[in-house]
């Protein structure tokens, strides 16, 4: 068993909260939550659970009110009901010697009418992505959004402040602000997306405004030791993302800010696509952020245990969280310290309802009794 792997050295975050080992469970929308409230259930209790060897779980967005939501069958974190679900998975992953986030989510424009009784989606500008949205009806062509009021935004922050209420009383350790991937406050970042011309558009710092206006709500119902944010800086050609010369400046100056704050962490993504050839963008974030960031850096996307043991083992990201590996494998932890053949997941049932591909992955110990 090999323990002296960097992956497998115990980190404590701002605040004190002591983790076991520094292989995350990367936030992961799984489409479990089929029933009327959008709420979890007993399914979502073992799913986590499962995996609660992981330093830390960040569960998958959580829509922070009705208007957030954008995909079939996500849980949210608005309502009572809501937050009884979640206070059994809590429970369970805590009796479990673990600890576990909740991230909060906003889709903005990649939604779609018939999730919102056929009113439009919000966003920080009317531009249509030009995506399609899984509604309950199948793929449809997203349209184009209503441009939010400065009530609207209000609003929004309201609303993650809520929910941050909530994730407190549910029992989460913290909460990530999901802030990347294209979603509402990505929107706001990007000048193609956000063409407002009022104080929370135009200058960098005027789109980036409002991610800051979140964090400071949070402030007053969680010490801010328990937010950490996602960003991907280097997002082009996804989820309607057009990146531009002023995208890395953008997320330099948002990375550089949050150091004002003592956050639990900051999770960055490193490119989805290949971005080798368009002379504006990163194509190694980690590396590239790294000596912006004085707090817990986490870094995600395309990592296997070698690449992760090696990002850790040069200084330039505190942790790695694991996506897709952690759907086949819920004893990733337990596979990396034996060194173990890691399964592959199923694709077919990623988003799916039910058990299958969900919570019926064996482990390694299950594997050899069987």
């Amino acid at each position: 068993m090999n323990t002296d792997q960097a992956l497998l050295k115990p980190i404590t975050l701002a605040g004190g909260l002591e983790l076991k080992n520094r292989v995350w469970m990367a936030p992961m929308t799984r489409s479990r939550a089929a029933n009327s409230e959008n709420k979890p259930f007993e399914i979502h209790e073992e799913y986590y659970t499962q995996r609660a060897s992981s330093g830390l779980i960040i569960t998958e967005g959580s829509q922070v009110s009705k208007d957030a939501v954008g995909y079939i069958n996500t849980p949210g974190i608005y309502s009572k009901e809501q937050v009884e679900g979640w206070k059994g998975v809590t429970k369970a992953v805590h009796d479990n010697d673990g600890h576990i986030f909740i991230q909060l989510w906003h889709v903005g424009r990649i939604s779609h009418p018939d999730f919102h009784n056929g009113n439009l989606p919000l966003a920080p500008s009317a531009i249509n992505p030009n995506e399609k949205s899984y509604t309950p009806e199948g793929f449809k062509d997203t349209v184009t959004p209503k441009a939010m009021t400065l009530e609207d935004i209000k609003q929004t922050i309201q609303d993650f402040r809520n929910a941050g209420e909530n994730a407190m009383e549910a029992g989460f350790d913290g909460i990530e602000i999901h802030s990347s991937n294209g979603y509402l406050l990505h929107q706001f970042f990007s000048a193609t997306s956000n063409v407002r011309t009022d104080e929370y558009g135009g200058s960098i710092e005027n789109r980036a405004k409002i991610l800051f206006e979140i964090i400071d709500a949070l402030k007053e119902v969680m010490p801010e030791q328990k937010i950490g944010l996602r960003l991907n800086p280097s997002l082009n050609g996804v989820f309607g993302m057009t990146a531009d010369e002023e995208t890395i400046p953008t997320f330099e100056y948002i990375v550089k800010k949050l150091n004002e704050y003592h956050l639990a962490y900051l999770h960055l993504s490193e490119p989805f696509t290949d971005v080798s050839e368009i002379p504006y963008l990163v194509s190694h974030i980690a590396k590239h952020f790294r000596p912006l960031y004085k707090g817990t850096l986490v870094i995600n996307a395309g990592f296997d245990q070698e690449k992760g043991n090696k990002v850790i083992e040069e200084g330039d990201a505190d942790a790695v969280a694991y996506g897709s590996l952690y759907i086949s494998n819920p004893d990733l932890v337990e596979r990396f310290e034996q060194n173990a053949e890691l399964a592959s997941p199923d694709k077919d049932t990623f988003y799916t309802p039910g058990e299958k591909g969900y919570t019926d992955y064996p482990t390694l110990e299950e594997i050899k009794v069987g």
